[in-house]
């Protein structure tokens, strides 16, 4: 990795996104990928692009700070405040950041996909570096065109300075079209590979039935700059039931739900069978993006005194308690969203903090509403193994429950309600309200996961659903603006991006 490093120095400049560094060197084909060796530690530099910590924070403060389910503590400095009241601008940092780091990922990965691409590999191991690589392109498109709408679009890696301005895609569909080219490339060169951390031909196909039935409910719900595009609603509804009942259906001795609702927040067990896809981080880490501090973001402080959960078993969870307590649980969306025996509820979301003999203590400053997802016990000082959910088998569940409708549906998101200990959905449901039902299904499930902005805008549900948004109309809120630096220094950017 270090070589890598070196090689392809710091950041390389992201695709499309001039970057603030004077740049310093480019990435040479002269002087890399020449060895196994090397095609790896590229493939693992373009997974790294996910660590930068503006980057990884950025799943909650993009995905769930501006929605009805999270909120930032008051006394959190910053632009984050910014997020949670919708008054985001192209000078915001932390969308900028967010925007940076898409992009820094999209260049390595296009380093890879390039150079392995017409390199003198194996064909075993050409085949599945270069099938990550244009996974990990696709989640980093995914994740902008979601994010900011229209973009610069660049499938090719930097060489000079002349190639980090790149052409604004010429519409969404553009970016669209590039995503599926690359999940089905993906799905067609890897196979059934579970490893902690990386990705294979499920991560693959899971991602595809996400894209389409992001497109598929955008156009069915007149999500602006959605409606007007040429395909039809139903037919991206039935791809995304295709690609999501292979993730569902096709790998059981891999993949499938997990019967014990808390072992899939358990970091030690990142491989259990809804993992799809995690990030791979340990405390055992030298710096953060190897380790990470996601606890400190969720649990309250403790005066540095470690602190314990208590669960409706009477057992005891330890945690950090040097929490920072900076994402914090709207009371509304706990006790209003969630059935009071929600095991989601019991189990996940807490409001107080005990000692080691389970008696009940006050965090200073008291705060509202965490939630237990992101605890590790084992946690050394600030480093835990604390990871983010990326792609989970529920989610692609619910995502064919969705997708497919009623008949195939009610089977899959009942299940998940078993498991939260919850009765199943009404029968009889008609299909427009058994998807309102299972994006209801989602909110509870892959609440505090960085889905709740991406399902709101696809049903164009912002302004009737977040408080803080609802002075806007839902074309204000379907994106973000693209940020100003990029404005600057890339002519092909217009300063009134219009999605």
């Amino acid at each position: 990795m270090r070589k890598t490093v070196i090689i392809i120095l710091a950041a390389v400049f992201a695709a499309s996104c001039s970057l603030d560094e004077t740049p310093y060197g480019f990435y040479s084909g002269d002087n890399f990928y020449k060895t196994e060796e090397d095609a790896e530690s590229g493939l693992m530099y373009a997974y790294n692009a996910l660590n930068y910590l503006e980057y990884l924070r950025g799943i909650w403060y993009v995905g769930d700070i501006p929605t009805d389910d999270m909120y930032p503590k008051s006394d959190e400095p910053g632009d984050i405040h910014m997020l949670e009241n919708w008054t985001v601008t192209s000078s915001t940092e932390l969308t900028h950041y967010y925007f940076k780091y898409c992009y820094i990922g999209i260049n390595r990965a296009n380093a890879v996909i390039e150079k392995i691409s017409s390199g003198r590999f194996s064909e075993a191991v050409r085949k599945r570096v270069v099938g990550e690589a244009h996974f990990l392109r696709a989640w980093n498109y995914f994740n902008l065109v979601r994010t900011f709408g229209i973009c610069p679009i660049s499938t090719k890696p930097i060489a000079s300075l002349e190639q980090t301005t790149s052409p604004l895609a010429s519409g969404l569909m553009e970016i669209y079209d590039l995503i599926i080219s690359d999940c089905k490339t993906a799905d067609s060169l890897l196979q059934v590979n579970k490893v902690f951390g990386r990705t294979d031909k499920v991560a693959a196909e899971a991602l595809l039935s996400k894209v389409y039935l992001h497109l598929a409910s955008s156009k069915h719900y007149g999500a602006p700059s959605y409606t007007d595009l040429d395909y039809n609603a139903d037919d991206m509804y039935a791809n995304a039931a295709i690609y999501a009942r292979k993730v569902v259906q096709d790998y059981p001795s891999d993949y499938g739900f997990d019967s014990r609702l808390r072992h899939i927040y358990d970091v030690t067990a990142p491989d259990g069978p809804e993992h799809i896809f995690i990030m791979a981080t340990d405390r055992s880490g030298t710096h953060e993006g190897m380790y990470t501090k996601i606890p400190l973001q969720f649990l309250p402080n403790n005066s540095s005194v470690p602190i314990y959960i208590k669960y409706p078993d009477g057992s005891l969870q330890k945690g950090n308690g040097n929490g920072w307590g900076v994402f914090l649980i709207n009371d509304d969306f706990v006790e209003g969203a969630y059935l009071a025996t929600d095991k989601r509820r019991t189990e996940l979301l807490h409001h107080s903090i005990y000692d080691q003999n389970g008696v009940e203590i006050t965090p200073s400053p008291v705060r509202g509403y965490f939630t237990s997802k992101y605890v590790d016990p084992d946690f050394i000082g600030e480093r835990t193994s604390a990871r983010p959910y990326l792609i989970r088998y529920s989610d692609i569940a619910l995502v064919l429950a969705e997708a497919a409708g009623p008949a195939e549906g009610y089977p899959l998101v009942n299940t998940i309600r078993a498991r939260a200990g919850i009765s199943p959905l009404p029968s009889g449901l008609s299909l427009e309200d058994f998807r309102r039902a299972v994006i209801n299904e989602r909110k509870l499930e892959l609440a505090f996961e960085g889905n709740r902005l991406f399902d709101l805008r696809r049903t164009a549900s912002v302004t009737s659903t977040v408080q803080e948004a609802a002075s806007l109309t839902e074309k204000e809120a379907a994106f973000y603006p693209i940020p100003q630096r990029e404005v600057d220094l890339n002519p092909n950017v217009p300063s009134t991006q219009n999605n």
